[in-house]
Parts: C-alpha cells; sequence; structure tokens
C-alpha cells in the first residue's frame, strides 16, 4: 500500500506524463461516478465526462497543522513569488515519510496564474507570531517559502472509490487520448474538503 501511495503521489506531484502530450490537472467538484464513468464539475463552471480505468489509484487529501512542519519534514507548496523574491506559500502539502522525494524541485504550477510549485526538504524553519518562514532544499537549489497562518496545509494517506459521491471535491491529473480524459491520478477531500494544490 505504501508503495502504491509512493507511485501515486511522484505522478501526480509534477511529474510530466513520459509520452509527448504533457498530463492536465482539474481540480473540480465530483457530478456522478459509475465505474468507469466520471462525471465532474471543474472549476471554471465546464461539466466534463472522464474515464476511470481500475488501475487507477486514490489518495485522500486530509488535514493537518503547521506544527507538522519540522526541520527536515519533505513538503510541496503551490506559492507566488513575492517583489522580494521570497515564495508566499498558497498550500502546503506535508508528504508521508514513505512519499519522501515525490516530484522533488521547483517548478511552474498552475494554481493561479504565475504560481509555482516546489517540492523539497524542511532545512530551516523560523517562527513568528503569525506563521512560518522555510528555507526548502532540493537537488538544484534552495527557495526561501512565507507560510502565513490560515494557509491551508494537508497531508496524504491511501484512500478509496467510496470516496467519490456527488459533491466530493477533487484533484485529478488526466492523459488525454483521442479527446477523452482518461483520469490516471485522484485525489480527493471527505466532507467537503477541498485539496488545495
Amino acid at each position: 500500500m505504501q508503495r502504491h501511495l509512493i507511485v501515486l503521489l511522484a505522478l501526480a506531484c509534477g511529474v510530466a506524463a513520459a509520452q509527448g502530450t504533457p498530463p492536465v490537472r482539474l481540480r473540480a467538484t465530483v457530478v456522478s461516478y459509475t465505474a468507469p464513468n466520471l462525471v465532474i464539475k471543474e472549476r471554471s463552471g465546464k461539466v466534463m465526462s472522464l474515464t476511470m480505468p481500475d488501475e487507477t489509484g486514490v489518495v485522500e487529501v486530509i488535514p493537518t497543522d503547521i506544527t507538522s512542519i519540522q526541520p527536515g519534514s519533505f513538503i510541496g507548496t503551490a506559492a507566488l513569488t513575492r517583489p522580494d523574491g521570497k515564495l508566499e506559500a498558497l498550500e502546503v502539502v506535508v508528504f508521508p515519510e514513505a512519499a519522501r522525494g515525490s516530484g522533488e524541485g521547483h517548478y511552474p504550477w498552475d494554481l493561479k496564474p504565475d504560481s509555482s510549485m516546489t517540492n523539497a526538504t524542511v532545512a530551516e524553519l523560523a517562527r513568528s507570531s503569525n506563521g512560518r518562514t522555510l528555507i526548502l532544499r532540493y537537488k538544484e537549489g534552495e527557495k526561501t517559502v512565507i507560510v502565513a497562518d490560515g494557509v491551508p496545509i494537508v497531508t496524504f494517506r491511501p484512500g478509496d472509490r467510496t470516496l467519490i459521491v456527488p459533491g466530493a471535491k477533487v484533484f485529478i491529473v488526466a492523459d488525454v487520448i483521442d479527446d477523452q480524459f482518461i483520469v490516471r491520478r485522484l485525489m480527493i477531500g471527505r466532507n467537503g474538503l477541498t485539496p488545495p494544490m
């Protein structure tokens, strides 16, 4: 199960598909699911039909808090660059230890215009009255990230398809083959939780 989770996270968190066409990331609400057909309402409001093969795994996104970010933690953070060059976190994922190294690096992300994703180890951490300042190190370099209080902080655990119910919030990585969206990875929140990535 842990190995399965590692593979899912590595593929979902910024690693491009091997084929020439990059995967598509979708942030949406489930409209209906009757295997293998998944209907979602994408954040733009567009209703889309996707195919979810039997081998596609499900990862549950669960809330955690800022105290789970510690020196040595491996995290992912979508962020915007501030005028001073530091990154302002939009969200933080604290990876399970078994998934350390997933998608490591710093690269463009599509949560918001001009946002980036940094998956890296917390090398240094400074606490303040309104959050944390993190020095993140990855193979190619390092970034300074400001994580303000109130920024969504989540982690992952293996999920299953019983979570795919109308109204559930999802983050999907899909391939487009012959104009059909094929779900390759699905991250889902329970009880209204929106995967913040």
